[in-house]
């Protein structure tokens, strides 16, 4: 999956996620809770490995 991808699915995540929580907050019955953790461990791997590949990109500048 390249960065641009894992961005674009980071953004799905994050606005399901956000859409989720706001229907919990207000009350609601969401159909699936366990979808709300589900996603923030997703939007967390996601977020490891835009990091990872952030940390590999610098190290492979710093090299002479």
């Amino acid at each position: 999956m390249s960065s641009e991808d894992r961005r674009k699915r980071l953004d799905e995540l994050r606005i399901e996620l956000s859409r989720l929580r706001t229907m919990t907050k207000a009350g609601g019955a969401v159909e699936n809770p366990c979808r709300i953790r589900e996603l923030r461990k997703a939007v967390a791997r996601l977020m490891t490995l835009e990091g990872e590949a952030k940390r590999a990109q610098t190290k492979e500048e710093k090299k002479p």
